[in-house]
């Protein structure tokens, strides 16, 4: 599904990936690890398009997108979760969550994700539908951007560090969901 081919991306004069590869299967899941300061978040935001690479491929279902912007990467099927959450903090929950809904991308197999299924998953946001997004504590603020990330009804969802600094209860909640995404084959 996705394979990324020694990428090399830099800020500026550093450089931060050296000739970096991975690839993810079908259904599978990947962890990528390593310490603070090693390229994780660089690595993710390179193939979604965020961190642009000089040179190498990431290959997404048999086209190269190294290069394209977010926008299009997000429509090709890739969806991203950022460690930094990045809810538009004036508009409500709900409205989060609509702004990203897209159609599956073409030849995609699951379902079709729907804001009502998000409030039954993530009860809290139902509660807190019509508040604004900056009101969320930041667990909160983390499952919106789970939801709002699956609006775009991703194939292949790129999580960065999405349980970091949130209390147990909601760590939970959160693994029980990406249990659940592993049961729907994504």
């Amino acid at each position: 599904m996705l394979s990324v081919i020694r990428i090399n991306t830099f800020y500026g004069l550093s450089h931060i990936l050296f000739d970096f590869s991975m690839k993810v299967n079908s259904r599978e899941t990947v962890a990528l690890l390593g310490r603070n300061g090693g390229g994780r978040t660089t690595a993710l935001k390179s193939i979604m398009g965020l961190a642009k690479t000089r040179d190498g491929k990431i290959i997404f279902k048999d086209n190269n997108i190294a290069g394209l912007p977010a926008y299009r990467i997000s429509k090709l099927g890739i969806g991203y979760v950022p460690e930094d959450r990045r809810v538009f903090r004036r508009l409500t929950v709900r409205e989060n969550m609509e702004i990203a809904c897209q159609k599956r991308p073409k030849g995609y197999s699951s379902k079709q994700w729907k804001v009502e299924e998000f409030f039954n998953i993530f009860n809290v946001l139902k509660l807190r539908a019509n508040k604004p997004a900056g009101t969320l504590s930041g667990g909160e603020q983390q499952m919106l951007t789970i939801a709002r990330t699956m609006m775009g009804n991703p194939e292949l969802i790129l999580f960065d560090e999405p349980t970091e600094g949130l209390a147990p209860l909601i760590v939970l909640e959160i693994l029980k969901f990406v249990l659940l995404l592993k049961e729907e084959n994504l």
